[in-house]
């Protein structure tokens, strides 16, 4: 019975994403990461940030679940760009850059599982091969930039303004799944990162 139901649920994932390839216009590689990171705002995801093993390269957790760092995962593995294995590889023989301070269950080895969903290891992996993507000028907020609070929450912005101001709406998953949110950029301490791999 368990079985039947997986095959259930893989297929209806599998449905919803070449439903959405069909809608999916001719952009260029920014705003189909915004296309993707909109379209994720459509979907009924469930915040689950747990612990499980998925495939490598281009793993990724069942399509009901994720957590903030998904939603950045998912809008550029849409245009052919992996994270997880972009950062699983970096990790190998970079432990101590990544990981300073270690647990059992943290850091201990490089977890393809795990590594790429960490808000913290997305920050130093750019930082560390994409140094030049870090935007420093705090006026200079652009559609598909991504966004850090910190190293606790991540979010791309899209090209839809908040009615009445000059903000860009950032697409983040806070707890309610993939959700079309307003940035106070003025307010937060953010950093954000202008990538285009």
């Amino acid at each position: 019975m368990k079985n039947i139901l997986l095959i259930v649920m893989m297929g209806m994932g599998l449905m919803a994403h070449s439903q959405f390839n069909k809608r999916m216009p001719d952009y260029n590689f920014i705003d189909k990461i915004m296309y993707h990171a909109k379209w994720q705002t459509t979907q009924d995801v469930t915040y689950d940030g747990s612990y499980r093993i998925i495939d490598y390269p281009n793993g990724d957790v069942p399509s009901d679940i994720g957590v903030c760092t998904d939603v950045i995962i998912r809008a550029y593995r849409y245009v052919g760009y992996d994270f997880q294995e972009s950062i699983h590889r970096s990790i190998i023989g970079r432990m101590d850059y990544y990981y300073p301070v270690r647990t059992k269950n943290y850091g201990d080895k490089p977890d393809s599982n795990i590594d790429h969903r960490r808000v913290r290891i997305i920050k130093k992996y750019l930082d560390l091969h994409w140094p030049e993507s870090r935007i420093t000028d705090i006026k200079d907020y652009q559609p598909g930039d991504i966004l850090f609070w910190d190293n606790w929450h991540i979010g791309i912005l899209i090209d839809e303004k908040v009615p009445g101001t000059d903000r860009y709406y950032c697409v983040h998953n806070i707890g309610m799944g993939p959700v079309k949110g307003d940035v106070h950029y003025d307010e937060e301490k953010l950093e954000h990162f202008r990538f285009r791999p």
